[in-house]
Formats: structure tokens, sequence, C-alpha cells
């Protein structure tokens, strides 16, 4: 099917301009003014930005978690994504301590043939155990499943954390296979024994979630992480950065050319610790990890973001539901599920809180929720971007339209909204997933299974068009 998308403003990392854009075979194939070609599909966009898909490139879904599983299914959570902007996700595959890589990757594609997505997905690979030989072998192959990145978490000891012999090796083998390493930068060994001490003393609720991980925790991680990438020669992406304490060693590791970066997530702009302690256990709602910092940290989070510092704003979007599963915390915070919601709002929120409230530029909103993770990811220029021949991946954005956030309006399966009521000035109204339309006035058009696995190209590699 043809679309013609007429008069849009037309927004890219770099660019800014009205033009007509036709699609054909997935693909963009022609970008001018008053385009004279027929069409299956004429879409009118006169007022109304034009602007590259959303990837958000730090997802959960269908992810086991303790003694329970994020609520959002394949096709929920694609849908909210659709939703709100977002065309691609990159979920976290994991490894299963003492399993096999190829037996995480084979569950997580068995997830997603069951509950078929709308947009296209890619995977990245959590490593959370090298004790056999073979493991080293397989990352070295996995490539070829179009894994070019690879995860470690530095925190949560006892489950899926991993040491610094293991977090160096891997370091050693993106070096080699031209992958990004990402961490989750906390010391877990210290914030376990806080945890210990807090439940000897009975501190049982939701608000000692965020004095049990002081922002010193992740500093200390995040310095760490990059010193190990230094020596290993290494790429490092550190996710869901909080608090100036993690800013600080990256803006340091920028400022000298070191291959080092950075993002942080919309909950860490909008939401502080005092949100854990509101009354009748609500505060367990935004219980994730890194916990909700001081105010004063959300200041530094979008400085950075301004200037660079951190490079992509994606949303950890680890879906609970409040009664049932963060409830079983309620006896003691640190058996809550660590997660919130956050994959359909977040182009909204950047949008109103960043743009127009004159914090980033609106070219600097692209860079930041589409181009940045497609350059990271292995995903550009095919992703991440509006030129000729790339995926028609393709958002019509009314930036006039008032929006309130509501769990009533959501796709997501889970019973909240960590935004709930917020008002907003600007909401996706079509969303093109490879030329087709997906969601259209908050409303899914498509069946499920249109979305597509993506493998993706090695970091500073291009992704090129099928049959290319």
């Amino acid at each position: 099917m043809s679309v013609l998308i007429k008069g849009g403003r037309i927004v890219t990392a770099s660019d800014d301009y009205v033009a007509d854009i036709f699609i054909e075979k997935e693909r963009i194939s022609l970008i001018g003014s008053n385009l004279k070609v027929a069409a299956d599909r004429v879409i009118d966009a006169r007022g109304k930005y034009v602007l590259p898909g959303a990837i958000d490139p730090h997802t959960h879904i269908e992810f086991p978690f303790g003694a329970t599983t994020t609520c959002d299914t394949w096709t929920s959570a694609t849908t909210a994504a659709a939703a709100g902007g977002t065309t691609t996700v990159v979920d976290f595959c994991v490894q299963t301590p003492g399993k096999s890589l190829g037996a995480a990757l084979d569950s997580w594609h068995k997830k997603m043939d069951k509950n078929k997505p709308v947009i296209d997905v890619g995977f990245h690979m959590a490593i959370t155990d090298l004790k056999k030989p073979e493991t080293m072998k397989e990352l070295a192959a996995i490539d070829e499943a179009g894994i070019t990145s690879y995860k470690l978490f530095m925190a949560y000891k006892g489950a899926v954390m991993v040491d610094d012999t293991t977090l160096f090796k891997v370091m050693r083998q993106a070096k080699e296979k031209g992958a990004v390493v990402m961490v989750h930068a906390e010391n877990g060994d210290a914030i376990d024994v806080l945890v210990k001490d807090a439940q000897a003393k009975k501190h049982t609720l939701p608000k000692y979630h965020a004095s049990t991980r002081p922002v010193e925790t992740e500093g200390e991680a995040t310095n760490r992480a990059i010193q190990l990438s230094r020596i290993a020669g290494s790429t490092l992406y550190v996710v869901h950065v909080s608090c100036k304490q993690s800013i600080d060693p990256i803006a340091h590791a920028r400022e000298n050319d070191w291959d080092i970066h950075g993002e942080t997530c919309p909950q860490y702009l909008f939401f502080d610790e005092s949100y854990l302690d509101k009354p009748n256990f609500e505060g367990a709602k935004w219980i994730y990890t890194p916990p909700p910092r001081p105010k004063e940290h959300q200041d530094h989070l979008w400085h950075a973001l301004n200037k660079d510092v951190l490079s992509v704003i994606s949303t950890d979007h680890c879906p609970f539901n409040w009664k049932g599963q963060k409830t079983l915390g309620r006896k003691d915070f640190a058996m809550i599920p660590n997660g919130g919601v956050g994959i359909e709002d977040r182009v909204r929120l950047i949008h109103h809180y960043g743009v127009t409230k004159g914090r980033i530029s609106l070219n600097r909103m692209v860079e930041l929720l589409s181009t940045g993770p497609a350059k990271y990811f292995g995903l550009y220029p095919r992703k991440g971007t509006i030129s000729i021949g790339a995926d028609a991946d393709i958002v019509i954005f009314d930036p006039k339209k008032k929006w309130t956030i509501s769990k009533k309006t959501s796709h997501c399966l889970a019973d909240h909204n960590l935004y709930e009521g917020r008002k907003v000035t600007g909401t996706p109204v079509v969303t093109l997933v490879r030329g087709k339309v997906v969601v259209e006035d908050n409303k899914l058009v498509v069946t499920p299974g249109h979305g597509q696995y993506i493998k993706r190209a090695n970091y500073g590699s291009k992704l090129l068009a099928k049959g290319k």
C-alpha cells in the first residue's frame, strides 16, 4: 500500500522543513514539495509535525522478576508504544543464571511469537553467568542473531548481579566484536548490606527503597564501569542515569572524548523520592531502580540532556500491577517488584516539558528519542530519521492538541499510570510502521503481528534496508 503524507513539518535531528513524503514498499520513496503522485492513501499533515518514529532501547516486556512477571504482553506493550509514537523497541533478553544465551534467546522469541508485536523489535542480551566456558563462545557468535549490545547488572546481588571479572571479560569481548556494553550501575554489594540493615530494624515501608540505594552507590558503580571500559577499550552505555553523582563521571569521560554514553528515563525527570512516602502503600507504584532521587537532581538531568552529556531518553518500561504484584512487598519493601510503567507517554511528556518549556529544542527531542537510539544500537539509517530509502516509521504529531494522561486512555495492562492526570499539549495522532498505519487517533488499526524482529548492525555500522 502506498501512502502520501501531505504538507507536514518534517523534523529530524538536524532538519526542519515543510514537504510531502511518498511511501511505497514499506520505505520512504520520495520527499518534496507538492508531490504529484498517485497513492492508495493520502494523509493531510498540514499544521502538524512529521517525526521519525521514536525508538525505545530499554524495555522489559513479559519479563520474569522474582516471583512474578511484568504484566504487559508483547501485543499490549507495543500497542501502547505505537499509540505514544514509538515504532521500535529493543528489549532485554535475559540469560537465566546457569543456562545458555541460546536458551534465553529462544525463550524471548517464543513469547513474542505467542503475543505478537505491532511494531518492530530488537533484543539486547543481558548476561548474568559466564561460569560455563561455552558461554563465551556463544557470546562471540551472538551477533549472527542480530544482537550487538550486551547488558550487565552491577546490582541485584544474589539474582542477576555480575562480578567485575564477568563485567571486564564481556567488555573485552565487546571490543573485539564491535558491540556496546550496557550497565545497570549501582554497587550491589553495598546495597545488599544496607537493605539487610533496614530489614533488621523492621524498616519495611516503600520509602526505604530509596535510603538503601543512595546516590553514591550509583556514582561509584558508574565510575567503576567507565574505568574498566577504558582498560578494555570497549564502548560503554550507562542505562537509567538518575543523579548528579552518575552524571559527573560521564561528563568527565565525554569531555575527554572517551567512548562513554548514557541515558535517562522520564521517571527521573518528573518524580522525586517523596512519591515513595505516599500513604496506604501507594508509594510502591514508584518502586523502580535506581529509585526516585531528591528533586534537585532533575535540573542536573535536564542540563545533561541539553548538553549531550546524556544522549538518550528511554523508558525502562517494566510494568507491574499495584494490586497483586507491587503488594507482594507489603511487609518488606525489598519484596516489591522493581519497575514502572512508561512506554506510552514518553514522547508527549518530553515534548511538553522539554520542548514547550524551553529545556530542549525540537530537533534535540528527535535526537534523544529517535536518532540517538538508532545510531547507538545499530538501527540507523534504516530507522531513526526521515530520508529516502529509510523505513517509513513515521509519527504525525499534533503539537496543539491537548491530552490528559490517564489509565482510561492507556493501552498498557497495568492497573495504574504513574503520570495519571497530567495535562500536556501535543500528542501523536497517526503512527506508521514500515509504511502501514498502526495506530490512528489512539486506536489500534492493524492485526498484531505487523511488527518484525530486526537484526541490528554493530555499533558504528549502518543498518541498510533489506535487499541492499
